[in-house]
């Protein structure tokens, strides 16, 4: 049974579902209602679940990887995802997701490159991203560098690209899956956002 868990960290309202020690889904945001709302929407409707109050052990050390996503931390060492339970193409995108280094951004046509499929097919595998924000879907841009969209709004994407900005001014490549992604520094985006 999937185990789901909701809990309020300095103002943000986090949200995470577990299943033998894995995160099957996450979510944040500024209310109770939303995360609720968020976390139904994609917890597998196939699985039964059941709410807690008190968060297990794992689901603790889930919600400390969430925040620090959040604040524009690294997570190098985050808990194990339940990608088994998605498509084979949805897995191949997000894992390529999850490759993009703290401080960068990659286009929709750099990770469709990279896994395969079409920036369109990559893009919907982000708006469906049940691992947000562990899984960096906000670091995912227009080649253009402006944002193409988020679930979270525009205005959050901004906040958490902001936060992560660490001042790197080259590009980098990065081995995903046996293809290579170009990542591109955030300042990139933040520059086109004035």
């Amino acid at each position: 049974m999937i185990e789901v868990y909701i809990k309020k960290l300095e103002g943000v309202w986090f949200g995470v579902a577990c299943e033998q020690q894995q995160i099957v889904a996450a979510s944040f945001g500024l209310s109770e209602q939303v995360i609720m709302s968020n976390m139904l929407a994609i917890l597998p409707f196939n699985k039964p679940f059941q709410g807690f109050v008190k968060p297990s052990a794992f689901a603790e050390e889930a919600f400390v990887c969430l925040k620090k996503v959040y604040d524009g931390k690294d997570i190098s060492d985050c808990l194990p995802l339940a990608y088994a339970i998605l498509p084979d193409y949805t897995q191949k995108v997000l894992k390529a997701t999850l490759q993009i280094p703290l401080g960068y951004v990659a286009s929709y046509g750099a990770i469709s490159d990279a896994v395969g499929g079409s920036p369109r097919a990559v893009g919907n595998v982000m708006a469906s991203n049940p691992f947000a924000p562990i899984v960096p879907c906000h670091r995912v841009v227009k080649s253009d560098f402006s944002l193409g969209g988020y679930g979270g709004g525009l205005k959050v994407k901004v906040e958490l690209l902001g936060r992560e900005s660490r001042g790197f001014s080259t590009s980098k490549q990065v081995q995903v899956g046996g293809g290579t992604l170009t990542v591109f520094p955030v300042e990139n985006v933040l520059r086109n956002l004035v």
